[in-house]
């Protein structure tokens, strides 16, 4: 069985370094994957520049997406993850700071499926994790995010 690969849309290494760490003390087998912008994010999810292989660069079963990072937003990719066939069923959890009800309402109307505050402590990480795996990796049932129908 592969590993699920979790992308992470987040610019703060510090936030993907607890993120990390946490899914290891919870036991989580994912290969987490951090891109620092939206441009990276979309260029990822397209399989393009150098996310062109794969192999190295596998489509990811679950989308981590911060709103505020640099060259383009989390609800610039949403947007587009919306205009793309297959991709739009991509699962997206919006982990970000802010929880402001207009931010989480354009979310939502942009595709998301899950609004997520980013934790105060690396205790809350862990039991963000433990959360995400329950629900989005072992209940859940995942869309064919590849193909046509």
């Amino acid at each position: 069985m592969t590993r699920t690969t979790i992308l992470i849309a987040e610019d703060s290494d510090d936030d993907f370094f607890l993120l990390d760490r946490a899914c290891l003390k919870a036991g989580i087998n994912v290969r987490l994957i951090q891109v620092k912008d939206g441009e990276e994010a979309i260029n990822y999810l397209a399989g393009k520049s150098q996310f062109a292989d794969r192999a190295a660069y596998p489509f990811p079963g679950l989308l981590l997406l911060d709103l505020k990072m640099p060259k383009l937003n989390g609800f610039a990719v949403l947007d587009w993850l919306q205009q793309q066939p297959g991709l739009r069923r991509l699962i997206v959890a919006v982990l970000t700071s802010s929880t402001a009800p207009a931010d989480i309402n354009r979310a939502y109307d942009l595709g998301a499926n899950s609004y997520l505050a980013k934790p105060s402590s690396a205790n809350g990480y862990v039991e963000l994790a433990e959360k995400l795996r329950g629900y989005w990796l072992e209940l859940n049932h995942p869309p064919d995010c590849a193909g046509k129908s």
